[in-house]
């Protein structure tokens, strides 16, 4: 059973910050916008959240110190992809080469900032932030060890944004403005809907879900950061079109592709595959096999939202 646990616990390790980032990627959509930027998002989350842990280490540690990074990645990533709304929105832009530059930038500007501050791209901090076991729940037989036993509050802040994202999405006058503006904004207009406020709400949420995402995953899996985020803002665009933009089936996409990762990066922890001799490159490159293997079989039967990625023209019917 310890590997069954073992195996669980580093899938939610990955499946939760791509789940949120695909959520985040989703609510674009859904407002009729492309966010290809993911990545870019992601790492100037991680930076500053990160460089914030970094800062405060002296001073600060467990559980405050980790949520005040938590808010600081959400609203770099907010305020980050503003750019990227403000091209596509009101400069009519093509999205794909918008949220592109994004990407290319923000490495970038992470390194040179990091050099600047402390003279090296890598930045350091200590990881406080692991809970051995929830009181009372980490009990629990069977749940407690794969939930609440070396978990992180990132894993049940994940749950709750799948949570919170289905109930907007389907709930509320705001989720169903924002569906209508995806699916046919000129329908919307008509209807009073303000478009290109429901896209910048849509593309700024999506930005705080990726900055956060960013965050999420640098903290559970290394005591560093080096300006990379392994592809994984590419990765939740997968799991995205994979799950077809719903929020309960972008969940089981990104538990499949978590468990692949899972799977590339503690294999030598899995008795059954360490002891097989496979050299550890083919493991790395086995969530990114998954990844064009579904794509190949799903896409084509994708259904995105009808307007995502046109440019809104408000004198358009």
């Amino acid at each position: 059973m310890s590997v069954i646990y073992f195996i669980f616990q580093q899938t939610m390790l990955f499946t939760i910050p791509l789940m949120i980032v695909a959520l985040g990627g989703m609510f674009s959509e859904r407002s009729g916008v492309v966010n290809i930027a993911l990545e870019g998002i992601m790492i100037m989350g991680a930076f500053t959240g990160i460089l914030f842990l970094n800062l405060t280490g002296g001073s600060m540690s467990g559980q405050l110190q980790l949520i005040l990074a938590i808010l600081i990645a959400m609203v770099t990533g907010g305020v980050f992809s503003l750019t990227h709304a403000y091209a596509a929105i009101n400069m009519k832009a093509d999205q794909t080469i918008s949220g592109t530059a994004l990407n290319m930038f923000a490495p970038a500007f992470a390194i040179f900032v990091a050099r600047v501050i402390q003279g090296v791209q890598q930045v350091q901090f200590n990881n406080t932030f692991r809970i051995d076991s929830v009181p009372v729940l980490g009990k629990i037989p069977v749940l407690g060890p794969m939930l609440f036993q070396n978990a992180y509050i990132t894993t049940y802040l994940g749950i709750i944004i799948l949570l919170v994202s289905a109930l907007v999405l389907y709930r509320t006058r705001f989720g169903l403005r924002l569906r209508a503006c995806g699916e046919h904004p000129q329908a919307a207009d008509a209807a009073g809907i303000n478009v290109y406020r429901m896209q910048y709400a849509g593309v700024v949420i999506s930005g705080a879900l990726a900055g956060l995402g960013g965050l999420v995953f640098v903290v559970p899996t290394s005591t560093n950061f080096n300006a990379d985020v392994a592809g994984y803002g590419f990765l939740a665009i997968a799991v995205l079109i994979f799950g077809q933009w719903k929020p309960w089936k972008i969940l089981g996409a990104s538990l499949f592709f978590g468990l692949m990762k899972a799977v590339a990066a503690a294999y030598s922890g899995i008795p059954f595959l360490a002891s097989m001799g496979i050299p550890s490159y083919l493991y790395k490159m086995v969530p990114y096999i998954a990844t064009m293997v579904v794509l190949m079989f799903t896409s084509k039967n994708s259904q995105a939202p009808r307007a995502s990625g046109i440019p809104f023209d408000k004198g358009q019917r």
